[in-house]
């Protein structure tokens, strides 16, 4: 049993996890010092957690089933779960169709309003799997598939109409983009040879990775737009400093003739969320 659910957590990469959700909570805890008459609850806390989730299993789990086949032929993804025979194809999709409800069903615990959002929100985060086949810019549509987190905690926690949680969503969407560009690296071969797009394949290694800088200047950029438009203290910014540091030790790790440390940066990267959520709490509760 154990063996099981340790397959299913490295199928949808459980431990990814800390990429979105502290951006939701910010998001959630943003709308709630904008809007302190929301309804705040721990169950309503508790659901937003079942909707992240569960979305993100949803989308991680048809990422894995639309790229089966590419993964088995590619060196660096063939031991993952469909293409070493660990998980069934019949599984990966039971999983994913009941993570989807699960979802749909989680937002609508929250408020009939977010349940109306969840089929935009799938089709969103299920689109950027699909993406490679038709556009250089696959990066970008994860970008956007995890800007719905912030945006989703903006909604779900009642805030009210504002850039705020639109320049939450640019903070995030650049962010992962930035390092998604250089992930996809990697693979550039592999792609290449499969016929797939990506940013890598459209401007080369070099290209690629000014590419990747640039967005991730646009992520401390919106950070900054947040601070200003939520009006928040002058520690906010240490933290903002603090991941403007981290994201330029992680660029520096990583070159068009030395991609070896990818692996690294990427582990690094794991915790700008999590700084990101520490800061703004900090802040907001300063």
């Amino acid at each position: 049993m154990f063996g099981r659910l340790r397959t299913y957590a490295s199928f949808v990469r459980v431990s990814h996890t800390v990429f979105a959700l502290p951006f939701a909570l910010v998001g959630a805890l943003l709308a709630w010092r904008a809007n302190p008459q929301a309804a705040w609850s721990w169950s309503r806390f508790a659901w937003i957690l079942a909707c992240m989730v569960t979305a993100r299993s949803a989308a991680m789990g048809f990422n894995r089933l639309a790229d089966a086949a590419y993964d088995a032929r590619n060196p660096r993804t063939s031991m993952r779960e469909l293409p070493s025979g660990r998980m069934s194809r019949t599984e990966a999709v039971v999983f994913v169709v009941v993570s989807a409800v699960l979802f749909v069903a989680a937002a609508w615990m929250v408020s009939p309003l977010c349940a109306a959002l969840a089929p935009v929100a799938l089709g969103i985060v299920f689109w950027y799997s699909l993406a490679k086949r038709f556009t250089n810019y696959a990066q970008m549509f994860l970008g956007l598939s995890m800007a719905v987190a912030p945006v989703g905690g903006w909604i779900a926690m009642g805030g009210p109409l504002s850039p705020l949680p639109f320049f939450l969503g640019l903070t995030i969407g650049s962010w992962v983009a930035g390092f998604d560009v250089l992930y996809a690296c990697q693979d550039y071969e592999a792609d290449r040879r499969e016929g797939l797009r990506s940013i890598p394949i459209r401007f080369g290694i070099r290209g690629s990775i000014v590419f990747s800088r640039a967005l991730h200047v646009v992520t401390i950029v919106s950070m900054v737009l947040v601070g200003r438009t939520a009006g928040l203290p002058v520690s906010y910014y240490a933290g903002v400093g603090t991941i403007a540091a981290l994201l330029a030790y992680e660029q520096s790790l990583v070159s068009a003739n030395d991609l070896s440390q990818v692996k690294k940066a990427f582990d690094m990267n794991g915790w700008v969320g999590v700084i990101y959520l520490g800061w703004v709490t900090w802040a907001v509760m300063a």
